[in-house]
């Protein structure tokens, strides 16, 4: 499902996992909405998400997450 966005985003409820996370993903955990805003690759397929706010999330390559991804319109 797509929604429109102020400025011309698409904003897209996407799965995703370890090996398709980016940056500017929007994770909700714990009720509260965190963005992405840096990855770290570990061992095994891990990846450490560093939100905005602090907060680390490590997952590893089989965990399946629901977020948001803006996409911009050309």
């Amino acid at each position: 499902m797509s929604n429109w966005v102020p400025g011309g985003a698409l904003a897209s409820n996407i799965e995703i996992t370890a090996a398709t996370v980016l940056r500017g993903d929007i994770i909700q955990v714990g009720g509260q909405a965190c963005r992405v805003s840096d990855l770290f690759q570990l061992p095994q397929g891990a990846k450490q998400l560093l939100f905005e706010s602090g907060d680390l999330l490590t997952i590893n390559g089989r965990t399946r997450l629901l977020a948001v991804r803006m996409v911009r319109r050309r």
